[in-house]
């Protein structure tokens, strides 16, 4: 913890410190130019080199077929609950989403604005603590596309499978992208924002395959509009340079940790380690189904809920940070991603246990006296 604390955020998350180091090192002077990552200019031949490096080792790491596009674009995830259906689906069309959560449902109700949406499952009446049943699901025939949220980092409810569908299948990756292997040939389309595995804020990418670039509605905007982007290499107006950048440096040290297989062996002991925690305890507990519990994003609450703030406080003082659950469902949540070591989760597990056993103490010493 050579930085004081562990920062438990869930985005903008924690970055490796060995690429913090380097920015820090080349902030001031890129490759002996006497200038700045935030001072080039987009067009320079030095900022070309690094926009190429990090596609292709983007491409590399994920093991990208050619016949995908990657587009470098703004406006977070967010922003492409509206791209997705100006680019894939026609006027007149119908698409299917599943909502499994807060980012599924925004991301269906932005679709609506567009196209027909049908809603082929809903997790709300699990009360977004499971992924519905495939048996369960209503899906269109004709579907332009499905859509769904690979992780909810909100519920901290997850995809264990690819989902089926014979339509043109779109992810929202933004909390699962890099955090261990996947088929991107079972997609259509995977976005995702880089502030949780990938780098700062301000960056959102976008992988999708040739046969759905081409095809945008007539009132997309230019910006939005996946073979303009394309066509200019994804410099239609001024990128986000620095985040850019900082993404190259996290792809080349994943890449340095043994690539996603690696990765994705960690990430699968830090969350067994914290989920166990939270099991084989009396204070704390995960109402997520276990099938479906995130890999990211840890939620969990005590059994009483007059404690979590004292668990703050206290944790924040034992130096980790950010641990306060979302202000729509409350409670605690960990975010666990690729930069939070193993030594952050067991120092988080050491905490826990010796709140809990203070706590119950207490409880036990009032209960007699």
């Amino acid at each position: 913890m050579s930085r004081g604390v562990y920062n438990f955020s869930s985005g903008p998350a924690m970055l490796p410190e060995p690429v913090l180091e380097r920015v820090r090192s080349e902030l001031t002077d890129l490759d002996g130019s006497g200038m700045s990552i935030v001072e080039i200019s987009h067009r320079s031949s030095a900022f070309e080199e690094i926009a190429h490096r990090t596609e292709s080792t983007l491409r590399r790491v994920l093991s990208i077929p050619e016949d995908y596009r990657v587009l470098f674009m703004q406006g977070g995830a967010s922003l492409q609950f509206s791209a997705v259906p100006l680019n894939l689906a026609p006027p007149g069309s119908t698409v299917d989403y599943l909502v499994t959560g807060h980012w599924s449902s925004r991301a269906a109700r932005e679709a609506a604005r567009y196209c027909s949406v049908n809603v082929a499952a809903d997790g709300g009446p699990l009360k977004y603590r499971a992924i519905p049943d495939p048996a369960d699901w209503s899906p269109t025939s004709d579907a332009a596309y499905l859509a769904y949220a690979a992780n909810e980092t909100i519920d901290g409810v997850e995809f264990p499978f690819v989902p089926p569908t014979d339509a043109a299948l779109v992810a929202d990756m933004s909390s699962t992208i890099l955090s261990r292997p996947i088929d991107v040939s079972r997609f259509g389309l995977i976005f995702f924002g880089a502030q949780k595995n990938l780098g700062p804020a301000g960056l959102t990418i976008v992988v999708v395959r040739d046969d759905l670039v081409g095809g945008a509605r007539p009132e997309t905007p230019t910006l939005l509009d996946y073979a303009e982007v394309a066509r200019s290499g994804s410099m239609l107006n001024t990128p986000p340079t620095f985040s850019w950048y900082v993404a190259g440096l996290v792809l080349e040290w994943i890449e340095a940790q043994g690539g996603l297989t690696a990765i994705g062996t960690r990430n699968r002991r830090k969350g067994e380690l914290l989920y166990g925690a939270i099991d084989g305890s009396r204070l704390y507990r995960n109402d997520i189904d276990s099938r479906h519990r995130s890999w990211t994003n840890v939620t969990f609450r005590l059994t009483d809920p007059a404690l979590e703030e004292r668990f703050l406080v206290e944790a924040a003082q034992a130096g980790l940070v950010n641990l306060k659950g979302h202000r729509s469902i409350g409670g605690l949540r960990a975010s666990i991603y690729n930069a939070m070591p193993a030594e952050g989760v067991e120092t988080l597990v050491e905490f826990m246990t010796d709140f809990e056993r203070r706590v119950l103490h207490d409880a036990d010493a009032e209960a007699t006296s």
